[in-house]
């Protein structure tokens, strides 16, 4: 309770810190932090010194960026504006694995401060209105009409200025459809520039003209507006459920504080009819995994629809890891290996871990006394492992769509190889070979910055490449029509 009182007061003392900062503060804040943040990329980010496919893009980032983000100081004048700075510095090395941003707690996808009455959603490489504000007649387009530019400037230039950066990666397809909705709306970034005053739509065959007129967004309609644009994952996002005889295993999270022990309870629960049924779904729509465990999470799920001895022998062997040899490096795993050992229930049930754990310890030691700037450690075969019959009768489909992030993209490197499964749905997310998150706090106490402290030098699936769905099986309908999504994933079994 005290930890939880404690962890509240500092919450709403910072908070108030927030809303008594001027313009003033909030400029030296970021300009504070900038620099603290890429200090401590520069010192201890493996990229620095471990070649790999996205080490040449951190390298001239960290500079070419610092720079341009410097320049957008005079622009920082709010805690939006401050936010925004750091995030177009992270965003900016191309690694869904770095980011910078506030400490303050994550607002709703759907926050703005105003808009254009309507909302875009990206569709067949295209930017179409999906959503437009009931009474709205004039300096609105309708829904269905396609964009095509803004002021005289091609729709994908308007997109770059607004988004790309900003928002999300738009070399990304998943970062193109989750920050779509943006495209008209004012969330508060002072460099991404004002909203257009004139923009041209295609509405089948016709060319029309809108006024793009900035008004009040309120809450109710900007949810709906998102909502009607990218896939929000339900209030439950853990559930096992029979549709239609279809066994549906929900894990549309992955985060550390989700109720695993009940969900996992459901599935061992219903495991004989999961693997009885005439097909099985496991929905990893929206399943954003930013933890160092968040894979395991579904992995888990899928050891008791399987066997741990199916999930064990579809996992990589031979891994090899590089890390960055430095203090704050090795201070990361020092205090990982303290609570480990704090823990005596983790102590009776994990010794190979801590073992591990304390090899790598070791290791830092070890190359810090010899000068190195880094040392690789592989992670031995676990040789071959005995399987019985596969106790899934059914085919099963694994459904993903641009959610599908960080642990979500390790689990399904494993799900995809098990017997009988497709994968169908939408393109995932993708990160860089630089993995598990460790988070430093910035100067001002207002910001962070998170980026992957190992390298998995030999990972199958390369830098920056996405889980797309097998051949046939990539979902073109509307992604946040859930009747249409399950008639179509219905119709994968042959319903």
């Amino acid at each position: 309770m005290k930890t939880l009182l404690a962890t509240a007061v500092s919450v709403l003392a910072l908070g108030l810190a927030a809303q008594a900062a001027t313009a003033q503060d909030w400029r030296a804040a970021a300009e504070q932090d900038l620099t603290a943040a890429r200090e401590a990329l520069s010192q201890n980010h493996p990229a620095a010194v471990i070649e790999a496919p996205s080490s040449a893009r951190f390298r001239t980032w960290l500079d070419e960026g610092y720079a341009e983000a410097q320049g957008n100081l005079g622009r920082v004048n709010s805690p939006n504006a401050y936010a925004y700075l750091l995030r177009g510095y992270g965003y900016g090395f191309r690694d869904a694995n770095i980011s910078l941003g506030p400490t303050w707690e994550g607002r709703e996808p759907w926050d703005a401060v105003a808009w254009a009455n309507f909302a875009t959603a990206w569709r067949d490489g295209a930017y179409v209105v999906t959503w437009v504000k009931d009474g709205v007649r004039r300096n609105v387009p309708q829904v269905g009409w396609v964009l095509e530019s803004c002021d005289g400037t091609p729709a994908e230039e308007i997109a770059q200025r607004r988004l790309d950066r900003w928002e999300g990666d738009l070399n990304l397809e998943a970062d193109r459809i989750e920050t779509a909705p943006y495209l008209f709306w004012d969330r508060g970034n002072p460099m991404a520039g004002g909203l257009p005053a004139e923009c041209r739509f295609m509405d089948g065959r016709r060319r029309r003209n809108v006024d793009i007129v900035t008004d009040f967004a309120a809450p109710e309609d900007r949810e709906a507006a998102y909502r009607a644009s990218v896939y929000v994952p339900p209030s439950v996002p853990l559930a096992v459920e029979m549709v239609n005889g279809l066994a549906w295993v929900n894990i549309h999270t992955l985060a550390d504080d989700a109720d695993w022990a009940a969900f996992l309870a459901q599935v061992d629960a219903q495991q004989s009819a999961i693997r009885g049924a005439p097909g099985v779904v496991i929905d990893l729509r929206g399943a954003d995994g930013t933890s160092a465990s968040a894979a395991s999470y579904a992995l888990r799920a899928a050891a008791r629809i399987w066997e741990p001895e199916m999930i064990g022998a579809a996992q990589p062997t031979d891994v090899e890891l590089g890390y960055r040899a430095t203090p704050a490096n090795r201070e990361w795993f020092a205090q990982a290996l303290a609570r480990m050992q704090g823990d005596p229930a983790f102590v009776a049930n994990n010794p190979a871990t801590i073992a591990e754990t304390q090899a790598v310890v070791a290791a830092f030691d070890q190359a810090i006394q010899a000068g190195q700037q880094s040392f690789t450690r592989p992670i031995p075969a676990i040789g071959d492992i005995e399987t019985g019959a596969n106790p899934v009768r059914g085919n099963v489909v694994v459904l993903v769509d641009g959610g599908c992030s960080g642990g979500c993209l390790d689990a399904v490197d494993v799900l995809k190889d098990l017997p009988n499964v497709r994968l169908a749905g939408q393109t995932t997310s993708a990160d860089t070979l630089f993995i598990e998150p460790t988070i430093t706090a910035l100067p001002s106490g207002f910001g962070r910055v998170v980026y992957g402290h190992k390298a998995w030098i030999n990972r199958e699936r390369a830098s920056n490449q996405p889980h797309t769905p097998d051949q046939g099986l990539t979902y073109t309908g509307d992604p946040t029509d859930e009747t249409a999504v399950r008639a179509w994933v219905a119709g994968l079994f042959g319903g």
